[in-house]
């Protein structure tokens, strides 16, 4: 963790300049009838997830060039993780992945507390063969065409479901990369019928206070077809398993120029969006930091969830999925933990009751005027205003840097060989 006397000096050089910003920002926005202080209230309840593999070097298909002091298991990753809340104030919570960060719970308890985190949805990896398992999953899992594979996938699944009760997850993730490469080498319908069945032994293994995320991905790596690939399947499979089923939106899974804002809108209408994956992407799923790209897409998504925050029991979890393959991990989730909250903020600056009146007059120009509007407010002092009066850093990435965080895990944690590729 970072000293808290680091944190103090970083903020002591900033603050004046901050409280200046903050309170121009705030005349500014009470002109247009917006109270600064419950924008940042609500921006300082907000969090999103880090993933645990989020902290390592990601790789391409080609490569992977590991940094310094790569974390060497799940309790370095949580203290990893643990650096980034506390410089943020913005994401409380880690999400596991099985088995790679498999560890008795008590242990992950006792971490836990150490570092100030609880743990968000747990994430089920089928996708890849484990030294110890019997059946591959080369060509599948949950819809293998084969009995026993499945069974293996299914019971990994409720492996995770026991895990994650006994650490105080409420949710599980099934994504799989089940599908095909060539034309006629699957049935369709017997595929996804296999993988319905494998879905619901899945689900019957839920406790009651627990939700089913399933997520659809338009490709890879099987790279003709995959089973969940698209919204709509995703829904139809939320639907066949029932009420405490929901769909998981990862930014990157869909194909270019797909209208993803409408498809979050869809899902809320329906009852059926049960979170996000947060990344950017510029040709596919290229897992980059959050708002790197298109932050005005990720601004127009927050849009329709901060229009939607009234709908009863509507409460979406938020999560961070990348792959920082040249920057610092540590840096880059905390910049992309900064863009989420930063178009949550904007989206809540939308004139609602104008922009509603604009549109049941068909008034388009104005309509679009009000969501720029929004969009091109800079909330950065109700951001870094926030995290300072929650404890956390004005300008997070330079005190991370001042601490020399990087270089003290870097003389600790063995170097990590960059042999191979693919996925940290």
């Amino acid at each position: 963790m970072i000293d808290s006397d680091v944190i103090s000096l970083s903020n002591q050089t900033a603050v004046a300049s901050l409280k200046a910003d903050y309170d121009a920002l705030g005349d500014h926005l009470s002109r247009r009838g917006i109270d600064i202080e419950t924008v940042k209230a609500k921006v300082a309840d907000f969090g999103v997830a880090i993933p645990s593999w989020g902290v390592g070097t990601g790789g391409t298909r080609f490569a992977r060039f590991p940094g310094e002091g790569e974390p060497r298991d799940i309790f370095d990753k949580m203290d990893d993780c643990g650096v980034i809340h506390q410089l943020t104030c913005a994401t409380p919570s880690v999400s596991l992945h099985i088995p790679w960060d498999t560890a008795p719970a008590k242990d992950l308890l006792s971490k836990a507390e150490e570092v100030a985190l609880t743990f968000d949805a747990m994430n089920s990896n089928t996708f890849q063969d484990q030294e110890d398992q019997t059946h591959s999953y080369k060509f599948g899992s949950l819809s293998h065409t084969n009995a026993a594979t499945r069974r293996q996938a299914v019971e990994h699944n409720l492996a995770c479901i026991e895990l994650g009760q006994n650490i105080g997850s409420k949710a599980l993730t099934i994504w799989v990369g089940d599908g095909s490469n060539f034309p006629g080498q699957t049935n369709f319908t017997r595929q996804l019928e296999r993988y319905l069945n494998s879905a619901k032994e899945i689900y019957s293994g839920l406790p009651a206070d627990w939700r089913l995320f399933t997520e659809h991905k338009m490709y890879e790596p099987a790279f003709y077809s995959t089973v969940v690939q698209d919204w709509g399947s995703n829904y139809l499979i939320a639907t066949e398993l029932g009420e405490q089923a929901y769909c998981l939106v990862d930014l990157g899974h869909h194909a270019p120029n797909v209208n993803i804002e409408m498809i979050v809108a869809r899902l809320i209408q329906f009852g059926k969006l049960g979170g996000f994956h947060f990344n950017d992407s510029k040709y596919g799923d290229d897992d980059l930091d959050s708002g790197s790209i298109d932050p005005y897409r990720l601004f127009l998504v927050f849009n329709e969830l901060v229009d939607s925050e009234a709908v009863s029991g509507f409460d979406p979890m938020h999560m961070l999925d990348q792959s920082h393959n040249v920057t610092d991990p540590i840096e880059s989730l905390m910049m992309s933990a900064t863009e989420v909250l930063r178009s949550y903020a904007q989206a809540t600056l939308v004139d609602r009751d104008t922009l509603s009146k604009a549109q049941d007059s068909n008034d388009a120009l104005i309509a679009t005027s009000i969501l720029k509007a929004a969009f091109r407010t800079d909330v950065e002092p109700i951001l870094a205003m926030a995290r300072l009066e929650k404890g956390g850093a004005i300008d997070p990435i330079a005190t991370y840097r001042a601490a020399g965080y990087r270089a003290k895990v870097a003389s600790e944690r063995p170097a990590v060989s960059g042999a191979g590729g693919g996925i940290v």
